[in-house]
């Protein structure tokens, strides 16, 4: 039964998300904690180890959280659930793009889908920023954490060393070395 759940569940964001894995997070993050499935740091932990993994990001998050869930047929039902909804759409859209290519309705849906995908994936990042910088919520203590001060420390560096054009891999070389460093340095002062 858990195994059709969660085919149901990635099928149902595979196929009411649109503008990519990040626009998708916010569904999967409600549909998950509502399940009951993961944590809020379980996720994060996760979007990381998505992010720095070869791949799409939706299918790797499906993936880790069927695999957490229900072991190897969890995610494949995971990664099937998400993956079936764009491979269904893409097969529809193929076969009548060009008939379709022109006509200012189509043309006005895709215009009008920028703005949602724009505010889905902003929605992503408020609500990660807002736990890894703010886990225990936004409060005047939260500032005296060493925590905080290396998360803010990596990300300012990280978006000083973007503004100059450091390549992407080096950043994300320099990123997850970084965060590794510093989940050592937060275990031995904490």
């Amino acid at each position: 039964m858990i195994f059709l759940k969660l085919f149901l569940t990635f099928f149902k964001i595979g196929a009411f998300t649109f503008g990519g894995g990040y626009a998708m997070l916010p569904l999967m993050r409600q549909e998950v904690l509502a399940n009951g499935w993961l944590s809020e740091s379980q996720i994060i932990n996760f979007i990381a180890v998505s992010e720095s993994t070869p791949g799409p990001f939706a299918i790797n998050m499906a993936t880790y959280i069927g695999a957490e869930t229900a072991g190897i047929l969890g995610a494949i039902c995971c990664t099937l659930g998400v993956v079936l909804p764009s491979f269904i759409i893409i097969l529809i859209v193929a076969k009548f793009f060009l008939a379709f290519k022109e006509n200012k309705w189509v043309a006005a849906v895709m215009s009008g889908l920028k703005p949602a995908v724009i505010g889905l994936i902003g929605s992503a990042v408020i609500t990660v920023a807002l736990e890894v910088f703010f886990p225990a919520g936004l409060n005047v203590s939260t500032f005296a954490t060493i925590q905080f001060w290396i998360s803010f420390a990596i990300f300012t560096l990280i978006m000083i060393l973007f503004k100059i054009k450091v390549h992407p891999i080096i950043l994300m070389a320099i990123s997850a070395f970084l965060g590794i460093a510093s989940g050592y340095l937060t275990e031995l002062l904490v």
